[in-house]
């Protein structure tokens, strides 16, 4: 059995960043990495430097690997990016019954999010049903790892009460849409989803 040492970083990064011990720019212990995945340094080097190609770590000499700090640029390129890759997935997406009930369900605890990061981590898991149904095991691949930076973005700017109102409004119309069986409705909902945060973050970085 061939381990995936790269997942396994990438999901313990993902993992410190949702628990706010990790934060951009901030150093990765290597040493603190291989105790607690019980796998050695050499690995774990080894998977960080693969993880350098989807930006969620830089390599800095004379201070090793850190976490990827947020910019401007990056922020416009990396929304374009995903929000191209999920309406991909939704047009070639079915949705049964059960896949539409997970998405209501979803979109609820989004809305009964008492904090921030409740808030987000449940935004982030509506936007996985809603291309998990797209079976291509290299487009989740990269979406997973594009989605792994996003987080760093939605984590320090999503506190924003009225812009969450608006985008569950949005969740509302794309679940509506797919009931519907129209899916170029919930294309352009989700277009409009992915602008409204692409547009809004701008705005963030602006006075960072």
């Amino acid at each position: 059995m061939i381990i995936n040492y790269r997942d396994k970083v990438r999901e313990h990064l993902l993992s410190e960043m949702q628990k706010g011990n990790l934060q951009p720019g901030q150093n990765i212990n290597l040493a603190s990495v291989s105790r607690k995945l019980k796998i050695s340094v050499t690995p774990i080097r080894e998977a960080l430097t693969q993880l350098q190609q989807s930006n969620i770590v830089k390599a800095i000499k004379n201070r090793g690997f850190v976490i990827a700090k947020v910019s401007p640029e990056e922020a416009k390129n990396l929304y374009e990016l995903v929000a191209h890759l999920e309406v991909l997935a939704l047009e070639e997406s079915q949705f049964d019954t059960k896949s539409i009930e997970k998405l209501k369900t979803q979109r609820d605890l989004i809305a009964q999010s008492k904090t921030s990061i409740d808030r987000v981590n449940a935004y982030m898991e509506f936007h996985r049903l809603l291309t998990k149904n797209y079976k291509n095991d290299v487009f989740q691949q990269i979406l997973k790892d594009l989605k792994t930076r996003v987080f760093f973005y939605e984590r320090a700017f999503m506190a924003n009460e009225s812009f969450h109102y608006n985008s569950n409004d949005q969740h509302d119309a794309i679940i509506s849409a797919i009931e519907d069986d129209n899916i170029p409705s919930a294309i352009l909902v989700l277009k409009m989803n992915w602008m409204l945060i692409q547009n809004y973050l701008e705005k963030q970085l602006v006075v960072i």
